[in-house]
């Protein structure tokens, strides 16, 4: 199966990761404000990410956790329907779904691992 192929069901199954009812207010409220601050960021494997290295704030890298968690699990189920790795799902999801929802100022990872700020 090529990448290509199984890049819009994964991005389907994933789509609510980004703002899907399964993720705590509390959490997503809390990345929401470190995204703005410049603190986390969106890595090239469909997880979140530390720009900076670590997340300082306790609340923070509980947050991060709760949502990595929640996208894991996700990107789970969508490697088991497409016949994927999960790590090859989570990549999908970064480039189908992910960079999508950027807005300016969110940091993202480049495919080279690089932080830049869009």
């Amino acid at each position: 199966m090529t990448f290509q192929t199984y890049l819009i069901p994964v991005a389907a199954v994933v789509g609510t990761l980004v703002a899907g009812p399964a993720l705590a207010a509390t959490a997503k409220a809390t990345v929401d404000a470190a995204k703005a601050a410049g603190i986390v960021g969106e890595q090239n494997d469909g997880y979140l990410g530390f720009v900076k290295g670590g997340g300082g704030e306790p609340a923070v890298e509980a947050a991060v956790g709760e949502i990595n968690a929640g996208r894991a699990q996700l990107y789970r189920g969508a490697a088991a329907k497409n016949g994927v790795t999960p790590e090859a799902a989570g990549a999908a999801a970064y480039q189908g779904v992910v960079q999508l929802k950027l807005r300016p100022g969110d940091y993202y990872q480049t495919p080279a691992g690089e932080w830049v700020q869009k």
